[in-house]
């Protein structure tokens, strides 16, 4: 689990039980402003501080809300750039920093490789920053799979149709299928399929009856309109096609699973032989699929999400064949939106950047294509940016670090006063077991089957789509890769893999300010300290506790463990229901979190928190020292809870928030720091609260 995403994040179509400390929105990008960037040149990004008595508002009461008196100068001083939804102290200052340097080996590359892999991801980067050629080529890059959509005759062709655009790395609509482990054999690879199809953030947009969800569907149906009339029909069939889009997807919509079920691993695993797949879904042809997309023989797969694949069935059988051509063109139009002519970027903005997300401009060319050419060739521009970025002491620090984690962690599970000496033997074993990766691969990929053109952009995208989906489907039956990463290394994130029970933290996140080798402990502990405290609870929290220390879908826990164990994060969906992501305004109604959505990351928070300040007093105490001690003016307890709070310091337009609330498994940063701190009495006691004060409650939540 990531510390800005989810406990369930995709790969390949695939879910998969990564948990990721934080969730990046998505930007909006024109050509215009790609033109605009391509004239200028970026400018460095400023230092960053690990801790930064200028962000404090010292009026504030640190008893009373901690997160203003940690971060409210900083939230004053800094409003979101016009070209974000989402500006945070710690991860969109560190990113814009990783990215500028990216940039620098990026566009060096494209002027002048020095070697194979730099001529490589130069000339992707080249093919994506010449908004020329993107210009000229208007739809023409795209025309083959129009055509092969425009050739359908009939709706049981769907699945050869779908078929033909997946091969050729053209977006796949409808469902996702990959490979991926055996929940209950990690041991395994397997196939697996899973719920997909939709264009808005979520089911609720398609279904909810709230007048603010009813005004998005009227304004989705509108933008859909314009592309369609952008790309050659007349208004009226243009208004019919967007018809038969909202129908197709709100019908998916209603057969999908909702994102809180998805948290529960056994809500999406389904064994079915190949009959039993071809039984409920009789209306399409998953050989002629498989075929095409070249996937090994296998007999059974995990059917995610049974009950969407019924609604898809019913669908085929109802939908007529203009309606799925419908669904077909708009998904090839809207998967390429980002890289088409100006009029398709500026009305691909207007909707999914300023009306979703209140994002007010697109972000610059140069942005964009970096972070493109980082997620198709990763560590190859990847290797070069370490060898810059992150010299081995880092690592060796980040070592030490991790080790410390997790002696306090033991010590935690060993203190529990309401888990039996049984199952902290069980967990004792499964926290012995996690591996630790950190900083960049092992191995490097090799990427020379990926084709590349410096003139092509749309048919780099393609070729990168092929190149992934036959590196997933070539995992199939095969030993599991202990050592493959799922982030590339200047990714300003970390995740835990409950399937692998690994934690990664790539070397884009192990820089200022979570992690500085010039600060005291108590200001480390507290940065990168709670992001690895964090990424270590994800494999005890709701989801992870359910996987056993070889990644197994197993229960470990006694029956009265579990009972106690679901009491206490019971606690916290409760506490954390009560906060809101947006205030009511403007006639809508206050956005609460959802505290079973944010379960796990809550969880993962809370405990982080309690394990780096364990982690803490025990760096010191080696030292013969205490957290009592001062630093510039402060102890290094309090040190370690600022510096904690200052890596939440965020602001966000209330578009966003109101996505996030009801996407992101995230808590906003105000609840990621007040709901940590009052649910752990130590920091009651180092700002010297009040008992019964809101940041230092009489009663609190604690699992671990």
């Amino acid at each position: 689990m990531n510390l800005l995403k989810s406990t369930s994040t995709v790969s390949f179509g695939l879910v998969t039980a990564a948990a990721l400390l934080f969730a990046f929105p998505v930007h909006g990008q024109t050509l215009a402003a790609a033109n605009d960037a391509a004239a200028s040149q970026p400018t460095p990004p400023p230092a960053i501080h690990s801790f930064d008595e200028r962000a404090m508002d010292k009026t504030a009461d640190p008893c009373t809300d901690f997160y203003q008196y940690a971060c409210g100068n900083w939230v004053k001083n800094n409003p979101i750039p016009g070209d974000q939804v989402r500006w945070a102290r710690s991860f969109s200052l560190l990113h814009e920093r990783n990215q500028y340097l990216l940039w620098q080996e990026l566009s060096s590359a494209a002027a002048d490789p020095k070697t194979p892999l730099q001529k490589k991801y130069g000339d992707y980067y080249a093919a994506c920053m010449n908004t020329d050629q993107i210009q000229t080529d208007g739809l023409k890059p795209i025309e083959p799979a129009l055509q092969q959509i425009a050739a359908m005759t009939d709706a049981k062709q769907l699945s050869s149709t779908m078929a033909a655009l997946v091969a050729e790395g053209n977006p796949a609509p409808l469902f996702r299928f990959g490979v991926s482990q055996d929940d209950k054999d990690s041991s395994k690879q397997i196939a697996e399929t899973f719920q997909g199809g939709l264009s808005l953030p979520d089911r609720e947009y398609y279904i909810s009856p709230a007048p603010r969800y009813q005004k998005i569907r009227q304004e989705y149906t509108a933008h859909v309109t314009k592309m369609f009339t952008l790309a050659g029909d007349s208004p009226d069939k243009a208004a019919a096609e967007a018809a038969n889009v909202l129908r197709i997807e709100t019908a998916l919509a209603q057969g999908s699973m909702s994102r809180t079920e998805m948290r529960e691993p056994a809500n999406r695993y389904h064994i079915y032989t190949i009959a039993q797949l071809e039984q409920l879904t009789p209306d399409f042809n998953w050989p002629v699929y498989w075929k095409a997309i070249g996937i090994g023989h296998f007999d059974t797969l995990n059917v995610a999400t049974p009950g969407f694949f019924t609604a898809l069935n019913q669908l085929i059988a109802t939908e007529p064949t203009a309606a799925w051509q419908s669904y077909l063109r708009w998904h090839t139009i809207h998967g390429f939106a980002a890289n088409l002519p100006q009029p398709f970027f500026d009305e691909n903005f207007a909707f999914f950047g300023k009306t979703l997300s209140g994002q007010k401009e697109p972000e610059p060319r140069w942005k964009q294509c970096t972070d493109m050419t980082d997620r198709a060739l990763g560590e190859a521009v990847g290797q070069d940016w370490v060898a810059q970025n992150f010299p081995p002491q880092s690592k060796a620090s980040m070592d030490k670090l991790v080790a410390a984690l997790e002696k306090a962690l033991g010590e935690d599970i060993q203190s529990l006063p309401w888990m039996s000496d049984a199952t902290k033997a069980a967990a004792a074993q499964k926290l012995a077991l996690i591996r630790n990766k950190i900083g960049y691969p092992e191995k490097w990929r090799d990427y020379s089957a990926l084709q590349v053109s410096r003139t092509n952009l749309i048919g780099n995208l393609e070729n990168d789509a092929i190149f992934q989906r036959n590196y997933n489907l070539s995992k199939l039956g095969k030993p599991v890769d202990e050592k493959e990463w799922g982030m590339t290394p200047p990714t300003v994130n970390a995740y835990y893999n409950p399937s692998m029970n690994d934690i990664n933290f790539p070397a884009g996140i192990l820089q200022p300010p979570f992690f500085d080798a010039s600060m005291d402990p108590g200001v480390n502990f507290g940065g990168i300290g709670v992001v690895i405290g964090h990424e270590m609870t994800h494999g005890f929290d709701d989801e992870g506790s359910q996987y056993d220390g070889h990644g197994n879908l197993r229960e470990w826990q006694t029956p009265a463990d579990r009972k106690a164990f679901t009491q206490r994060t019971d606690c916290e969906v409760q506490e954390y229901n009560g906060f809101e992501a947006s205030p009511a305004h403007d006639g809508m109604p206050a956005q609460h979190l959802n505290g079973k959505l944010t379960l796990g990351e809550n969880t993962a928070d809370n405990g982080g928190l309690r394990i780096a300040f364990l982690a803490l007093e025990n760096t010191l105490a080696a030292e013969h020292k205490t957290v009592e001690e001062k630093v510039g003016g402060y102890t290094e307890a309090q040190r370690f809870f600022i510096s904690f709070a200052q890596v939440w310091c965020q602001n966000q337009t209330d578009q966003s928030a109101r996505v996030s609330a009801l996407v992101d498994p995230h808590s906003p940063g105000r609840w990621r720091t007040n709901g940590s701190v009052q649910n752990f009495d130590e920091f009651g006691k180092a700002f010297g609260c009040k008992k019964g004060a809101p940041m230092y409650p009489v009663n609190s939540c604690r699992v671990w």
